[in-house]
C-alpha cells in the first residue's frame, strides 16, 4: 500500500496570499494513500527540509509531494531532501502552486479548490511512480574546437589552460580567422595583429593543444562525454615535419598572379603560399587548383629549390579519427560581396569595396602597405562614401537582421581614413546607429566631432559612374528629406555579415539546429546561451549571431568553462527521464515492429537498432533502442510510436492517464 506525505508551502505570502494552505493540508490528508499532511512556511528552508527528511523515516513514506513553488526552481532541494531522508529522489513530485494558482488567481474559494485538485494530481501521479536512479556516463576529456578565429583560439586556451586536451580543427592554411583581416580594433584603435597574434602562437605551442589547420570536420557521431569525430586534413602537398618556413619555394614560384583570399581579391600570392607573414602554422600549402604541375604536369620549381626537400606532389588527404567528450562549434561568419548589391551596380566598379576589403587597404601588412588607395588606378581618393546597412535591416534582400558592428567599423573606417588622408572628406550614410557597447557610443561622437566625418541620415538609393567619379545618390531624412548627391572617389559599403556557405551541412553533420538565417541555434538564448541542442556541443562567436570581439572572447570562455564543467568528473551523471522500449518477459516480446518512424523524428539521434536473435543466431526482429546517454527526454519518440512501445520513465501513460482520472 502507498503510503504517501504531503507538504503544502506557504513560500511566505506568494502562496498563502490567495490559498488557504492549512485547508489544502487538511483536504490532502483524506486522500486516498496520503498518511501525513502538513502546511509550513517556508518548505524550502532547512527546517522545512527537516520536516520532509523526518516524515519520511517516521511515517515510512514510500513517495512524497510538495506543495510550493516551480520545479524548475527547488525540485532539485527537495529531491536532495528525500535522498538524504532515506527515499529515493525519483519519488518525490512537486505541484505547482505558486505559478499555475496563486499567482494567476485571486483571493476566491476557488483558488483554494483548484490547489487542492493540483496536489491531487500529484498524489495519483506519485502513487505509480518508480525508483530511478541517475544515469552514468563516462567522459573523454578531449575538446574539439571548430574554427581557429579568436572565438576558436579563446576557447581553445581556456580549456587547455584548464588541464585538459583540445583538438582545433580549421578550414584554412592558418589560424587567426576574420581578426587576423583586420588593421585596427574599435573602440581602442589597437592593432589587431599586435593583440592576436600572441594567441596564435600560444595555441601553436601549447603542450594540451593539438592543431589541425587545412582541415575540416568530415564526421561526428557520439554524445556527450562520448564523441567519435572524423576529421579530413586536406593534403597540403608538403611535408610539415621537414618544412622550416624559410620562403624560398613561394620566392621561386613562377604563377604569381593568384588573387589572395586574405587579401580580399586586392592583391595577388603564389600557388604555393603562406595566408600572411603573421601565419600560424607559418608554414606553406600548395593550391592544386591553381599550381601548374597539377593543372598542366610541368613546372616543379618550388620542389627543385626546397632546401629540406620538403615539397610532396603525391601527398592525399588524411582522415583522422578522434575520441572527444565535447565540442565547441567556433567556425565564424562571411560577409555579402558587392555583386549581391545590382542597385549599387552589381560589383562592376571596382571601387566600390566591402568594409573588409577597406580593412585590408588600410592594413600595414596589406596589398598597399596601409596606403588606402583605389584599386581601379592606385590613386588616393580625395572623398570616400561609406553606406552603413548595406544588405542588413533589409527584408527585401532576405536579410532581416542587425549585423551589430557595422555602425562602430564604419567609424572606425571614416576614422582611419581622416587620419591617413587629413584633407579628405568622408561621408557615412546610415539609418540610425546602434553603438551598444563600453566606449562606443563615445567613439562614434569622436568621429563624428573631432574628425569631422559627415554624417548623413539616409538611404542610398542608386550608385553610378559620371566622368570616372561615382555619384551617390540619396536623401538626408533630417533634412526634409532633401535629395543629396556626392561624387566620391571610393565608395565602402558595410555589408552584411552573414553565416558560412557550409554552415547548414556542418549542423547537420553535428546534428544540432539552426535559424533561418543558418546562424546555429543554443539551447535557450537567456538561461543556456553557449549550450545546444545537443548536449555535449556547445556555441561561440558569429557563428550563432553577428557579434563584436569583446562578446565573442567572452561567449568562447563561457563555452569553455562549460566544457571544463563538463570534465570536472569522470562520469557524467544525469536525470533518468528518458525514453525506454518497454517489454514484458523476453526480448522477442518486445511490440516494437521496427518501422522506425521514432528515429526519423528523434531530434538528439538517440534511436538504435537492435536485432532479436535466437539462442542460435536466428535473427526474429530488429527493434528500437533508445541510446540513454543521448536521449533529453522530449518525449517525440513516445507520441509518434504507433504499437504504443516507447514510454518516458517519469512521465509514463500510466501516469499520465491517472492524473487525468483524478480530476
Amino acid at each position: 500500500m502507498p503510503r504517501i506525505g504531503v507538504f503544502i508551502c506557504h513560500c511566505g505570502e506568494n502562496i498563502s496570499g490567495t490559498v488557504d494552505c492549512a485547508e489544502v493540508a487538511k483536504v490532502s490528508a483524506e486522500f486516498p494513500g496520503v498518511v501525513h499532511s502538513v502546511d509550513y512556511k517556508y518548505m524550502c528552508s532547512d527546517p522545512g527540509q527537516n520536516l520532509i527528511k523526518n516524515a519520511i523515516q517516521e511515517k515510512k513514506l514510500t513517495g512524497v509531494v510538495v506543495a510550493a513553488c516551480s520545479p524548475r526552481m527547488h525540485e532539485p532541494t527537495f529531491r536532495r531532501a528525500c535522498a538524504e531522508g532515506g527515499l529515493n529522489p525519483f519519488l518525490c513530485e512537486m505541484a505547482n502552486l505558486r505559478e499555475h494558482c496563486s499567482w494567476v488567481h485571486e483571493k476566491l474559494p476557488a483558488t483554494t479548490e483548484k490547489a487542492i485538485d493540483l496536489v491531487r494530481i500529484m498524489v495519483e501521479k506519485v502513487k505509480r511512480n518508480r525508483p530511478l536512479f541517475s544515469i552514468n556516463v563516462p567522459v573523454t576529456k578531449t575538446a574539439l574546437v571548430l574554427g581557429g578565429g579568436i572565438a576558436g583560439i579563446q576557447a581553445a586556451l581556456d580549456i587547455a589552460n584548464a588541464g585538459h586536451k583540445v583538438i582545433m580543427v580549421e578550414r584554412q592554411a592558418s589560424i587567426g580567422g576574420h581578426m587576423a583581416q583586420l588593421s585596427e580594433t574599435f573602440p581602442t584603435l589597437d592593432c589587431s595583429q599586435c593583440i592576436l597574434t600572441p594567441r596564435m602562437v600560444e595555441v601553436a605551442q601549447h603542450p594540451n593543444i593539438t592543431l589541425y589547420t587545412y582541415a575540416e570536420l568530415e564526421k561526428l557521431d557520439g554524445f556527450i562525454g562520448n564523441f567519435r569525430a572524423v576529421i579530413r586534413k586536406k593534403a597540403k602537398s608538403i611535408d610539415e615535419k621537414l618544412c622550416t618556413g624559410c620562403g624560398v619555394c613561394f620566392q621561386k614560384c613562377p604563377n604569381k598572379k593568384i588573387l589572395s583570399e586574405f587579401n580580399t581579391h586586392l592583391g595577388t600570392r603564389t600557388a604555393i603560399y603562406v595566408p600572411f607573414p603573421q601565419a600560424v602554422p607559418n608554414k606553406p600549402v600548395i593550391d592544386r587548383e591553381h599550381c601548374m604541375y597539377f593543372q598542366k604536369g610541368k613546372c616543379r620549381i618550388c620542389e627543385k629549390f626546397c632546401p629540406t626537400k620538403a615539397i610532396r606532389f603525391d601527398q592525399q588527404d588524411e582522415l583522422i579519427e578522434v575520441n572527444v567528450g565535447a565540442v565547441v562549434a567556433a567556425t565564424g561568419y562571411e560577409v555579402k560581396d558587392t555583386d549581391f548589391f545590382p542597385e549599387y551596380g552589381y560589383g562592376k566598379y571596382p571601387d566600390i569595396i566591402t568594409g573588409l576589403q577597406f580593412e585590408r587597404l588600410a592594413s600595414a601588412s596589406g596589398p598597399t602597405g596601409g596606403v588606402i588607395k583605389r584599386p581601379s588606378d592606385g590613386r588616393i581618393p580625395e572623398t570616400i562614401a561609406f553606406i552603413a546597412c548595406a544588405g542588413s535591416r533589409d527584408p527585401a534582400k532576405g536579410i532581416s537582421y542587425c549585423s551589430k558592428i557595422c555602425c562602430m567599423y564604419t567609424a572606425k573606417h571614416a576614422m582611419l581614413y581622416k587620419h591617413k588622408v587629413h584633407q579628405g572628406k568622408a561621408y557615412v550614410f546610415y539609418m540610425d546607429i546602434r553603438a551598444g557597447g563600453k566606449m562606443y557610443e563615445e567613439f562614434v561622437r569622436r568621429t563624428i566631432e573631432e574628425d569631422e566625418v559627415h554624417y548623413v541620415r539616409g538611404r542610398v538609393s542608386r550608385i553610378y559612374d559620371r566622368d570616372g567619379k561615382l555619384v551617390v545618390r540619396g536623401v538626408d531624412t533630417l533634412l526634409n528629406a532633401k535629395p543629396i548627391e556626392i561624387e566620391a572617389d571610393m565608395v565602402v559599403l558595410a555589408t552584411a555579415m552573414v553565416a558560412q556557405p557550409d554552415a547548414e551541412e556542418l549542423a547537420q553533420k553535428m546534428k544540432v539546429s539552426y535559424d533561418e538565417n543558418k546562424f546555429l541555434s543554443e539551447a535557450h538564448p537567456k538561461l543556456r546561451p553557449v549550450e545546444m541542442n545537443t548536449a555535449g556541443i556547445f556555441v561561440a562567436g558569429a557563428c550563432q549571431a553577428p557579434k563584436d570581439i569583446p562578446e565573442t572572447v567572452a561567449q568562447a570562455s563561457a563555452a569553455a568553462s562549460k566544457v571544463a564543467g563538463l570534465f570536472s568528473k569522470d562520469e557524467l551523471s544525469r536525470e533518468p527521464v528518458v525514453a525506454v522500449v518497454s517489454r514484458t518477459g523476453p526480448p522477442e516480446f518486445s511490440n516494437c515492429v521496427g518501422c522506425f518512424l521514432c528515429e526519423s523524428a528523434c531530434p538528439y539521434q538517440a534511436i538504435e537498432h537492435e536485432e532479436i536473435k535466437t539462442r542460435d543466431g536466428k535473427l526474429i526482429k530488429t527493434v528500437a533502442k533508445i541510446n540513454q546517454g543521448v536521449c533529453q527526454g522530449c518525449g517525440t519518440c513516445v507520441a509518434l510510436c504507433r504499437t504504443k512501445s516507447i514510454d518516458l520513465q517519469g512521465f509514463t501513460n500510466e501516469q499520465i492517464f491517472a492524473e487525468l482520472v483524478s480530476l
